[in-house]
Formats: structure tokens, sequence, C-alpha cells
């Protein structure tokens, strides 16, 4: 679930609520985050991706394709990413998040992925 606020130079800040497991133990169902519309997102960074199915999800953003970004979840146990779906199109790249703002205790990890198996 994503939500704006106005104007913040060229690109909006929103926010997103996690839901599910996908991200975990990065982010769990219930996070909420601060998020900018429009930004381009770098390797490793956690962004807001439309799914082809039109879903809307938090995933990391692991590398540049021809096709658009490869994004992977967190948990490999949990969710869709792009082992499934291969590459989210540059226009289906929502937002990229600035950070977790509740719960406020827990640090998000700046994992990377190498690549993994399928």
């Amino acid at each position: 679930m994503v939500t704006s606020i106005p104007g913040i130079g060229m690109h909006r800040l929103g926010f997103a609520v996690v839901r599910g497991r996908s991200m975990q133990p990065t982010l769990y169902d219930g996070d909420r985050l601060l998020v900018r519309h429009g930004a381009v997102p770098k390797p490793g960074q956690v962004s807001v991706v439309r799914l082809p199915d039109g879903v809307l999800a938090v995933k990391r953003v692991t590398r540049r394709e021809p096709e658009g970004w490869w994004v992977e979840r967190d948990n490999p146990a949990e969710g869709v990413d792009s082992w499934s779906v291969g590459a989210i199109p540059e226009r289906d790249v929502v937002a990229v998040v600035v950070c977790r703002v509740w719960p406020p205790l827990r640090a998000m990890s700046r994992r990377t992925h190498s690549g993994r198996g399928r």
C-alpha cells in the first residue's frame, strides 16, 4: 500500500506498508516505510515495484538488466521476485525506500545479493 505526500522537489515522498514475509529478516509485515516516488534505484536498495500481475510489492533491486531491473526478495522461502517473473520494467519501479519509519528500533540491513540460484 502506498500513499503520497505532495511536493518535495521533483520526487514526491510517500508512505508504504509492508505486507507479507518476503522481505524478512530486513522488513516485516506491518512495517511503515518512507519512499521517494520517481527516484532511480541503485543496486542493493529496497524499492516499491509493480509486479506483472499489477500488485505493488517491496523488493530489493539487485541489478540493471536490458529489460529493466532485477528484483529479489530477502526471504527465499516466501513471495515472488525476478527469479519467477523476470526483470521488472523501469516504469514499474514505483519508488525507492528512504527509511523505515515504524517500528523505529530495528535497523534495515543493507544486504546485497550476488545472485542466487533459481
